[in-house]
C-alpha cells in the first residue's frame, strides 16, 4: 500500500499554506496595530482588570453555549437519523432551519417580547438556539455513515440500547461532535449581534466600544489578538478531544441504519423536538409575521427589497465559492498528512472565525487601502472577508468528508499510474463532494447573516438584507424591517434544504 502520510505533496501543501496565509491576513493587521506603539502599551492593555474580566465572561458564555449545543445537537441528530420519531424528515428540516436566523434577529424578537431576558441568560438562550445545528449537521452525517456492525456486536454481547449508545455510538460520533462544538465556541466568541442586544459585556462588545470611544485603534487591536489566542486555544483543545483518529472504510459502511423504536419515550421525544423548534424557529418567525401584518398598510419598498435580495445572494455565493476554494486543500491536507505543517495550517484556518466581523472589516480596509486600493469597497474584497471569517465551516465539512472517504481507493488510483494531483481530483474530491457542498451551503447561510464586515466593506450603493434589516431596526422601524427579515429567512432556507437533502440522501 502506498504511503499517504509521509509522501510529499508539494502542490497540495502549497495550496494549503496559501489558504492559511489568506486566513491570517487580518492577524497581520492586528499585530501591526498592536505593536505600533511599543511593547509597554501591549502589556498595559493586557494587564488591565477589564481585559481579564472580558476574557472570563466570553469564555464562560462560549463554554455554556457549546455544552448546551452539543447536548441538543447530538440528541437531535440521533432522533432524526436513528429513531422512529414521527415525521423525522420534517423534523430534520425544521431543526436545521435555525441556521437561517441571524443572532441579531433572534435577539431582537426575544428582547422585544421579554425585556427582562437580558445579560448572560439572554445571550446564552439566543446563541444556543441559533447555533445547535452546527453540531446537529455533522453528527447526523456521522451517524448515517457510521458502521452499524459495531453497535450490533455490542447488542449481541448483552449491552442495553443505552449502554450501546454510550459505549459505541458516542465514540463513533465524537470527532463530528467536537468539530461542531468548536464551531459553536468560535461563533459564540465572535458574535456581536446577540451580546449587544442582550447587553452582555463580552469581548466583541469591548472591542466595539474601544473602536467607538477613541481614534486610537491600538487597544482594540490588542483585544482582538487576545480573542484570537482564545480561539487558537479552543482549536487545540478540540484536536485533543477529538483524539487520534484516522479515516477507515468498512464493507459494512453505507448499510441502512438500524431504526431504534422509542417506545414509551416517543411522546417526550416529540414534545422536546416541538419545543426546540418553537423556541429556535417559531418565535422569530411569529415575530416577523406579526410585524409584517402591522406594517402591511404602509406598503413595501419592492425595488429596495429586490435589490437587497440580489446583493445578498451575489456576495454570499461568491463568499461561499472563495471559502470552498481555500478549504478543499486544507481539508485534504490535514487528513491525509501529519506533522507540524498540517497542524499549523489547520490552526491558521480557524483563526479568522474568532475575530469579530468589524475587526476583519477594518483589517481588510487597512490592507486594501495600503496594498490594493482598486479592491477597496469592491465585491471581491467583501467575498474574501466572508471566506476568512467562515473558512472553518467549510474546512470542518471537507475534513470530515475526506476522513470518511476510503483511503484504499486513492492507493488503487496511485497503483494504476495516476499522479497525486490526478488522484486528488479524480478520486478524493468526488468522494468528498457531499461534504464540500455541505460546507458551501453552511458558508452561504452565514454570509447572508453577516453584518459588521458587510457594513465596512460593501461596495458603495450595494445593500444586503442584513444591512437593510439592521439599519431599520436601529431606528426602531420594525414594521419596515420585517420584509427584509422575512426574505432573509427564505433565502437562507434554500441552502438549509440542500443540507437536509445530502444528509438524508437515500431516504430515511
Amino acid at each position: 500500500m502506498l504511503s499517504r502520510v509521509r509522501s510529499n505533496a508539494p502542490v497540495l501543501s502549497a495550496a494549503a499554506v496559501i489558504a492559511a496565509v489568506a486566513a491570517l491576513t487580518p492577524l497581520a493587521y492586528l499585530a501591526i496595530r498592536s505593536f505600533e506603539r511599543g511593547y509597554d502599551t501591549v502589556w498595559q492593555v493586557l494587564w488591565r482588570e477589564r481585559t481579564a474580566e472580558l476574557a472570563l465572561r466570553s469564555l464562560g458564555l462560549a463554554g455554556a453555549v457549546t455544552a448546551a449545543c452539543i447536548v441538543l445537537g447530538v440528541l437531535g441528530a440521533w432522533l432524526v437519523v436513528r429513531s422512529d420519531l414521527p415525521a423525522r424528515r420534517v423534523a430534520a428540516v425544521l431543526l436545521v432551519l435555525p441556521l437561517a436566523v441571524p443572532s441579531y434577529v433572534s435577539g431582537f424578537t426575544w428582547i422585544a417580547d421579554a425585556p427582562w431576558l437580558s445579560g448572560f441568560s439572554g445571550a446564552f438562550l439566543v446563541l444556543t438556539l441559533v447555533s445547535f445545528p452546527y453540531v446537529l449537521l455533522p453528527v447526523a452525517a456521522s451517524l448515517r455513515s457510521a458502521d452499524p456492525a459495531m453497535e450490533e456486536v455490542a447488542r449481541s454481547l448483552g449491552k442495553t440500547r443505552w449502554q450501546t449508545f454510550v459505549l459505541v455510538t458516542l465514540r463513533q460520533i465524537r470527532p463530528a461532535a467536537t468539530a461542531g462544538g468548536l464551531l459553536v465556541a468560535l461563533y459564540a466568541l465572535s458574535d456581536f449581534g446577540a451580546v449587544s442586544l442582550m447587553r452582555y459585556e463580552a469581548f466583541t462588545m469591548g472591542i466595539y466600544t474601544s473602536y467607538r470611544a477613541t481614534f486610537d485603534r491600538t487597544p482594540a487591536a490588542i483585544l482582538g489578538c487576545v480573542l484570537v489566542i482564545l480561539a487558537l486555544a479552543l482549536t487545540i483543545g478540540e484536536r485533543k478531544a477529538r483524539g487520534a483518529w484516522a479515516a477507515r472504510s468498512s464493507k459494512n459502511a453505507g448499510r441502512a441504519v438500524t431504526v431504534v423504536p422509542l417506545g414509551k419515550a416517543r411522546g417526550p421525544a416529540v414534545f422536546a423536538v416541538v419545543v426546540l423548534v418553537v423556541l429556535s424557529l417559531g418565535v422569530p418567525v411569529f415575530s416577523v409575521v406579526r410585524w409584517l401584518i402591522i406594517g402591511s398598510s404602509a406598503g413595501v419598498d419592492m425595488a429596495g427589497l429586490l435589490a437587497a435580495t440580489w446583493g445578498t445572494v451575489t456576495v454570499s455565493a461568491l463568499g461561499a465559492l472563495f471559502a470552498v476554494i481555500l478549504a478543499v486543500p486544507v481539508g485534504v491536507y490535514v487528513v491525509r498528512h501529519s506533522g507540524r505543517l498540517a497542524r499549523g495550517v489547520e490552526l491558521a484556518s480557524f483563526a479568522g472565525h474568532a475575530l469579530p466581523g468589524i475587526t476583519v472589516g477594518l483589517a481588510l480596509v487597512f490592507f486594501a487601502v495600503r496594498f490594493v486600493p482598486g479592491l477597496y469597497q469592491q465585491t471581491p474584497m467583501l467575498a474574501f472577508a466572508y471566506a476568512v471569517l467562515f473558512l472553518p465551516l467549510a474546512v470542518s465539512a471537507v475534513r470530515t468528508a475526506v476522513a470518511n472517504a476510503p483511503p484504499v481507493l486513492e492507493d488503487v488510483s496511485r497503483s494504476l499510474g495516476k499522479g497525486r494531483a490526478a488522484t486528488r481530483m479524480l478520486v478524493t474530491i468526488p468522494l468528498a463532494a457531499p461534504g464540500v457542498l455541505t460546507g458551501a451551503a453552511l458558508v452561504f447561510l452565514t454570509c447572508a447573516k453577516e453584518l459588521p464586515a458587510t457594513l465596512m466593506l460593501r461596495p458603495t450603493g450595494t445593500d444586503t438584507l442584513a444591512t437593510e434589516l439592521w439599519s431599520k431596526t436601529d431606528i426602531s422601524a420594525f414594521a419596515a424591517a420585517a420584509p427584509y427579515a422575512a426574505v432573509l429567512l427564505v433565502v437562507a432556507a434554500g441552502p438549509a434544504l440542500i443540507l437536509d437533502r445530502f444528509l438524508h440522501k437515500g431516504g430515511m
